[in-house]
């Protein structure tokens, strides 16, 4: 048995429907990128909006794939600790994917201003008449707008439930999604009014809030990769919860050295230089956090003075 099979039962049951909920965002993605990609013309917001939304069945796919091997995983000899990692490996994963997003853009937007190209958007045949291809771009974008709204909306009570950040970053994509499909409309209709110019101006503006995510996901993902203290679920900083764990151990082992780490979801705490207490210890009396949220404490070990250490 590992710390991830004594989950709560309420925990298990979030987590089963946040992968029923990226099962609807993979399905709703892939029409998405269909039909973005049918109209997609010479736009580059809407070239930018088409990878972005390739991009982001990372996050959705990584997380279904660490969900399953951390519910179906089992301790072997090869892995004594089963895989309460590969949520983190795939944190890192959809980080790399946010940011290498956000820089690919970026570039391609910068230079089409650079090289002053001149998108046009031309008209099509449909049912017998000529429609301006903006048209449907811009019914594309509105389509593309919806779906990641209403799924990253759901996305982010469960992921700060879970204290999930893959699942965080995958509401992050969403977030950029939408803002992608706002400002793809935007530059189409600069487009449709002359302004060469407006196309590539909003794929930039899209790129640099992308990079910005995609930075303070890698920053807390390489930290829980090289055993960092526990970072906030939204940002690179120290995590509160972490933090007054710390206290409370350091408060009731005076002159311990405690160290925190962070496995996926969970919190491991060790004890330096105390040999711990006789009897089985209570965790709810180390936890300082909210009772419901227990469940994130794995383990307490404590590591005892070696013979010679002083103290």
């Amino acid at each position: 048995m590992t710390d991830i099979d004594r989950l709560p039962p309420h925990i298990v049951e979030t987590l089963r429907k946040a992968e029923r909920l990226q099962w609807w965002k993979i399905g709703w993605t892939v029409s998405i990128v269909i039909v973005m990609g049918l109209v997609m013309g010479q736009s580059q917001t809407m070239k930018t909006a088409w990878v972005e939304d390739l991009l982001s069945l990372v996050p959705s796919i990584a997380f279904l794939v660490a969900a399953r091997m951390e519910r179906k995983g089992q301790a072997s000899a090869r892995f004594p600790f089963g895989f309460e990692r590969v949520n983190g490996l795939g944190f890192f994963l959809a980080a790399v994917a946010l940011a290498a997003t956000g820089a690919l853009l970026l570039w391609d937007s910068a230079m089409t201003l650079i090289h002053a190209e001149h998108a046009t958007v031309g008209s099509v045949r449909l049912f017998g008449h000529d429609i301006w291809l903006g048209w449907l771009m811009l019914a594309a974008q509105f389509y593309a707008l919806i779906p990641p709204l209403i799924i990253g909306r759901k996305e982010l009570p469960l992921a700060q439930m879970l204290n999930d950040k893959l699942l965080h970053t995958d509401a992050l994509m969403n977030k950029a999604n939408w803002m992608t499909g706002a400002a793809g409309m935007a530059g189409i209709i600069g487009l449709g009014l002359g302004w060469w110019w407006a196309d590539s101006v909003a794929a930039a503006i899209i790129s640099v809030d992308i990079i910005h995510d995609g930075w303070k996901a890698l920053r807390s993902s390489t930290a829980e990769l090289i055993d960092g203290a526990p970072r906030a679920l939204s940002s690179p900083d120290l995590s509160d919860e972490a933090q007054a764990l710390k206290a409370r151990l350091e408060q009731r082992y005076p002159g311990a050295d405690v160290r925190l780490r962070e496995t996926g979801r969970l919190i491991h705490a060790e004890v330096h230089g105390v040999s711990g207490p006789p009897d089985p210890i209570d965790p709810s009396a180390h936890w300082p956090a909210d009772e419901q949220r227990l469940w994130r404490l794995a383990q307490i070990a404590f590591v005892p003075p070696r013979a010679g250490d002083s103290g």
